[in-house]
């Protein structure tokens, strides 16, 4: 773990797919960077239009914002718009434009986002656009749309665990490179996610999800056993900081230090 002071709290970023899917994974440690006195924004790349099975595309997106900008303030954290269709997430220069742009709109030093592993196409090219993106935040010959200019910080971005802990190809198993324990805000993590009432019913109807709320209490039950963190858990590695900032800017770590595990199982990254 750094040395390095952070003398003020950083800005940190959740930027993920679909609307949930930050309920899932980071909630509980972005209430906890909250609370530490970070900025903390929450933005899902898609706007979850294909998650009904009775109301059209436009109705569906429109209910899922409203339900996101809820869930972002069950977060006290700052909720930015979509920028594409669900399953129209694709890592190619218009998207990265785009997805850059907001990026130098908030100034992130801390970018939380989906494993570059996982299940879906939309989770793997989130991750991707978010590498890019922070990765161009400092460059001024790399232009964006709509055009903003960069911005000097360090930065430091973590990926979160793939759905379900597996890797898509083979199944196996995958371990974060630290878990930060969340029994202190679990409640506001269940709290955020319960504000996406139209997806408990979609997911139960599509993918067999029963007890949306009690799944997620699972998946964070898991590795809170597996951590030695307490109750429940999230888990996290942070990528290369190579081109971001130097090797010992570990914000996430630093500030949640009190709350931080490292893992005892042989390490896989997302």
């Amino acid at each position: 773990m750094s040395d390095k002071v952070i003398k003020d709290a950083p800005v940190v970023l959740a930027v993920f797919a679909h609307p949930d899917d930050v309920e899932f994974t980071c909630a509980g440690t972005l209430a906890l960077l909250r609370a530490a006195g970070c900025e903390t924004h929450y933005l899902n790349l898609a706007n979850g239009c294909c998650g009904s099975m009775e109301l059209g595309r436009e109705e569906t997106a429109a209910l899922r914002w409203r339900e996101t900008r809820d869930a972002a303030a069950a977060l006290d954290a700052v909720p930015h718009p979509p920028l594409f269709n669900d399953l129209e997430i694709f890592y190619n220069q218009e998207s990265l434009e785009r997805v850059a742009s907001v990026f130098r709109a908030i100034c992130p030093n801390v970018v939380l986002t989906h494993a570059l592993e996982d299940y879906m196409e939309d989770h793997m090219n989130t991750a991707r656009l978010a590498v890019t993106a922070l990765f161009t935040a400092g460059m001024p010959n790399y232009r964006t749309w709509p055009d903003r200019p960069p911005y000097a910080a360090d930065r430091a971005l973590y990926h979160a665990l793939p759905h379900g802990f597996r890797r898509p190809a083979d199944g196996a198993r995958v371990y974060p490179g630290f878990y930060v324990g969340i029994d202190s805000v679990m409640d506001r993590k269940r709290g955020a996610l319960a504000c996406h009432r139209s997806q408990k019913e979609w997911l139960d109807q599509t993918q067999g999800m029963d007890a949306y709320l009690e799944t997620q209490a699972e998946l964070a039950r898991v590795l809170g056993g597996e951590s030695g963190a307490g109750e429940f858990a999230e888990g996290f590695t942070q990528h290369l900081p190579l081109g971001f900032a130097p090797d010992g800017y570990r914000p996430l770590q630093t500030i949640l230090g009190g709350h931080i595990r490292q893992p005892v199982p042989p390490t896989s990254n997302p």
